[in-house]
């Protein structure tokens, strides 16, 4: 009499490793899609910084480029290391040219520096600003006028 053999159920050896091959190469995929994606992270967070730091530089020169001189903006000043507000280490240096044709415009070459892991880093770009009160005199005269005027009104 012949019995009927019994199959044994599971996985064979190779189907076994070409299981784990494709799992190992998804893992791969993933863990380089991981790293690509914090190294696009930390690049546009040194961006934003850089922006911010750019924003700041140009916030403070319009403050203080052109001092006030009876009451109305002067010629610009030169500055040499300056530190940036909120930017501990981050220095500018800004030299202003007059425009040959417009009065009140300058060219601004601003020069940023700063240390970024033991290596002295350094950038430049230039922008254009207008010889005019500053615009913490202007808010603070208008609300000095404001004030002075405002018992009038009531009259």
């Amino acid at each position: 009499m012949n019995r009927p053999v019994a199959r044994r159920s599971g996985f064979t050896l190779v189907e076994v490793l070409v299981a784990l091959g494709i799992l190992l190469f998804g893992l791969t995929a993933v863990l380089g899609l991981l790293t690509f994606g914090s190294a696009l992270s930390r690049s546009a967070h040194l961006r934003t910084v850089g922006a911010s730091a750019a924003e700041a530089v140009i916030a403070d020169l319009e403050e203080t480029l052109f001092p006030l001189q009876d009451g109305e903006a002067g010629e610009p000043r030169s500055i040499a290391d300056r530190s940036v507000p909120g930017f501990s280490t981050l220095v500018y240096s800004a030299k202003a040219q007059p425009h040959p044709q417009r009065a009140r415009e300058y060219r601004v070459d601003i020069q940023m520096r700063w240390q970024s892991g033991g290596v002295e880093r350094e950038r430049s770009f230039t922008t254009v600003l207008l010889r005019e009160v500053p615009f913490s005199e202007r808010l603070r005269r208008q609300i000095i006028e404001g004030e002075r005027s405002e018992p009038a009104r009531k009259q």
